[in-house]
């Protein structure tokens, strides 16, 4: 094993495990707050549904390259090369869709109060959990291609006519069932990030002409960070900053992955590290951004007197 290869295993490793912590510990502390009787928003059940996709990621990813790096390739078997990646797939796919719901709904959230925003806001509402719901059920739908077409090597004694990932492989198609694969996968990727770029940019645009206004009616130069819908509504514009970042790169490997044939294991642990970094930074600047979670996770606050501040937050 080269110097290259173990900084990646142990990158993918770390990565895997702090990130599995940050998601199950913000959804224990929503469980927390559920049980001391605090009333969870809206908002907060699409960040559950977040942290849920986040962590079927790194669990499948974690679970499968871990086998592969410690070489119980003998459990690479047909179960094993299609459950793990439809999970991942289906997991990263719902982390997407949760994460594009939660920008748009903060928009509408923050948007100026008029007769036809204040009905919008009340749709928005409504729609929240079948939205949630929709999400799952086309995930698992569209990637359903995974489990019919991959397979892992040992049960293929002719893999001539078959695309290798590792210890596992997939059928090969023309380049243009690929290139028709590959758009069908990158459709709801592609359709996520153009209203999340749109939401963002209202949000800005809002945010700057609130705090005008508030200036001007004071007549001094006050900033507007005090405000809890703003601060949430800054959290979430870095959440989907940083979203957009990583999952440009991940939107790019796996555009690749089903396009081309022959590909490295260097590219493909290379890939399942770019692929396991949102999932690991979201939770934590979900926590460190909210301060309602902050004090839970440092403990600022007496687990005597918690309860009682919680329902006051």
């Amino acid at each position: 094993m080269d110097a290259r290869d173990l900084a990646l295993r142990t990158s993918f490793l770390l990565l895997t495990v702090t990130g599995l912590l940050g998601n199950f510990s913000l959804l224990y502390l929503y469980l927390f707050l559920y049980c001391t009787g605090y009333r969870l928003r809206t908002i907060d059940l699409i960040v559950k549904n977040l942290l849920v996709g986040n962590i079927l990621v790194l669990f499948s990813s974690g679970f499968h390259n871990t086998m592969t790096n410690f070489g119980w390739h003998h459990l690479s078997g047909d179960f094993v090369c299609r459950f793990f990646p439809y999970v991942r797939v289906v997991g990263r796919g719902v982390s997407t869709g949760t994460t594009c719901l939660l920008s748009v709904f903060q928009v509408i959230t923050i948007s100026p109060m008029n007769s036809r925003s204040a009905e919008l806001k009340v749709k928005a509402l409504k729609l929240v959990v079948p939205s949630v719901i929709l999400c799952w059920i086309m995930n698992m739908l569209i990637n359903v291609i995974y489990p019919v077409y991959m397979s892992g090597n040992l049960s293929n004694t002719n893999i001539t006519n078959r695309k290798s990932f590792g210890h596992c492989s997939a059928v090969r198609h023309d380049e243009t069932a690929d290139s028709l694969y590959a758009a069908l996968i990158s459709f709801p990727d592609v359709l996520c990030f153009v209203l999340m770029v749109l939401a963002s940019g209202c949000t800005i645009f809002i945010l700057y002409r609130h705090k005008k206004r508030v200036q001007n009616i004071l007549k001094v130069n006050i900033s507007s960070t005090s405000s809890p819908e703003i601060r949430a509504t800054k959290t979430i514009l870095l959440l989907v900053s940083t979203f957009i970042f990583f999952n440009t790169l991940s939107f790019i490997s796996n555009v690749i992955l089903a396009v081309f044939n022959s590909l490295s294991l260097f590219f493909l642990k290379t890939s399942a590290i770019i692929i396991a970094c949102f999932p690991t930074v979201s939770p934590f600047l979900l926590m460190f951004r909210n301060s309602r979670m902050s004090m839970l996770c440092f403990g600022r606050i007496k687990h005597a007197e918690s309860p009682k501040l919680v329902r006051r937050m």
